[in-house]
Formats: structure tokens, C-alpha cells, sequence
């Protein structure tokens, strides 16, 4: 086993991901993507094909990262989906899907990196959470209630780790300038006008970028954070607190 401390990054090939995953390696952090697409991974970056909905998909992919690197010391669990509209917009499959894949993911990769995890000198969690969690946005109903749960979610895992070492803090990003947003824009009646009236609701007037995401969940997941634990880290542009 070498000194290097080992991560991995779900939906790490895009996005915020994929800005956390470099963030992690200039930190001399060997970060590995697990991402169901790798299409547009960092060709430089290990990676492996893995369905965060699938468990056995995630143990493998798992036991492929330990087995090639021979420890694993970080978790982020960063793979999500959007949703739009109201409580009565999305029928219920669809809650059940964006809930397996935002919420009961991270108990999925968890709960296969554990035993990882407390043999690590340095062992972190850090999940992706968002400002909706605490700020009511409109048409944002199964988006909102899932990312809420992330919240609640981190703050359980990290009382019941603390005895393991292992601690578990979340970011929660404002609206985040990453290709899904581009697509909901891109499908607006007037996309200039929903990107304007998207900035205008974070009172730092722009929307927040994957880099100051990555960086925050860099932080938290960092050996130097190690007093940090059960914090929901907001990095929104002072939507969840600020008004102005």
C-alpha cells in the first residue's frame, strides 16, 4: 500500500465531478471516476463504468479500485439527475428513480467503501447535496426532497462514524454553471431570460462555478479538515442566506 491517498468520484466524467476529480489530483490525491458514462472522462484519469444504481455494478467497481490501488481513502458522492415542476408533475416511478439514483446511491457506494474506509489512515465521505435542501425554489418538487435527504443523510452518516474515524460532511452548491443547466436553459421559452433570472436569484449576481463546488468538497474530503464533520457546506452565492 503506498502513502498516496486513493479516491473516488461518482459521476465523475462531467460537471462538477470532473472538476473535483482534477481538484483532488492537484492535491496529489490519486482520484479515480466511477461513472456510468465515460465518454467524456479525462482521458489521463483512471476510470471505471459503473451504474450507481446497480449494487452489484457498485461493489465491483469498488473492489477494482482497492484492488488496483490498494486502499481506498475518500468517497464523493457526487452522481445526481435533475427534475422539474411541482409535487404533481412527476409520476411515481420517476420519484422512485431520482430518488435511487440522488439518495440511495450514496448508501449503495457507502456502505461498500465502509470496510475500506476504516482501515484508512485519513478516511472521508463528502456528498453532494444543494441550497434547494434549505431554500424553497419553485417547480423543483422531486429535485428538492431528494437533495434534502442527501442533507439529512450526511448528518446521520457522520454521527455514525465517528467511532469509525471516518468523517462525513456535504456540500450543498447554489445553481451550479454545469451541462445540465446549460440543457435547461437551452429548453426554456426564452433561455436568455431564464439564464438572467437564475443569476439574479444568487445576490453574488452569476451562477456558482464547478471549480468553487470542487474546491469546497476538496476541503472536506482534505486530512487537513480534520475537525470537520456532519457540516452541510453551502457554496451558493449567499442564496440560502443573503437577501439583499
Amino acid at each position: 500500500m503506498t502513502d498516496q491517498l486513493v479516491a473516488i468520484v461518482t459521476g465523475g466524467a462531467s460537471g462538477i465531478g470532473a472538476c473535483v476529480v482534477a481538484a483532488l489530483r492537484g492535491r496529489g490525491i490519486e482520484a479515480v471516476i466511477l461513472d456510468r458514462d465515460l465518454s467524456s472522462a479525462a482521458e489521463d484519469v483512471p476510470a471505471f463504468v459503473c451504474d450507481v444504481t446497480d449494487d452489484d455494478a457498485v461493489r465491483a467497481a469498488v473492489r477494482s479500485v482497492v484492488e488496483r490501488f490498494g486502499r481506498l481513502d475518500i468517497v464523493i458522492n457526487n452522481a445526481g439527475i435533475g427534475a422539474q415542476g411541482d409535487v404533481a408533475a412527476n409520476d411515481a416511478d420517476e420519484w422512485h428513480r431520482v430518488f435511487d439514483v440522488n439518495v440511495v446511491s450514496i448508501a449503495r457506494i457507502s456502505r461498500a467503501a465502509l470496510p475500506h474506509l476504516r482501515r484508512s489512515p485519513s478516511p472521508a465521505i463528502v456528498n453532494v447535496s444543494s441550497i434547494v435542501a434549505k431554500v424553497g425554489v419553485r417547480n423543483r418538487a422531486l429535485y428538492t426532497a431528494t437533495k434534502g435527504a442527501v442533507a439529512a443523510l450526511t448528518l446521520a452518516m457522520a454521527a455514525d462514524h465517528t467511532t469509525d474515524g471516518i468523517r462525513v460532511n456535504a456540500v450543498a452548491p447554489g445553481t451550479t454553471d454545469t451541462p445540465w443547466v446549460k440543457r435547461l436553459l437551452d429548453s426554456a421559452d426564452d433561455p436568455e431570460g431564464a439564464a438572467e433570472a437564475l443569476r439574479l436569484r444568487q445576490p453574488i449576481g452569476r451562477l456558482v462555478t464547478p471549480e468553487e463546488v470542487a474546491f469546497a468538497a476538496v476541503y472536506l474530503a482534505s486530512p487537513e479538515a480534520e475537525s470537520t464533520t456532519g457540516l452541510v457546506m453551502a457554496v451558493d452565492g449567499g442564496m440560502g442566506s443573503l437577501r439583499l
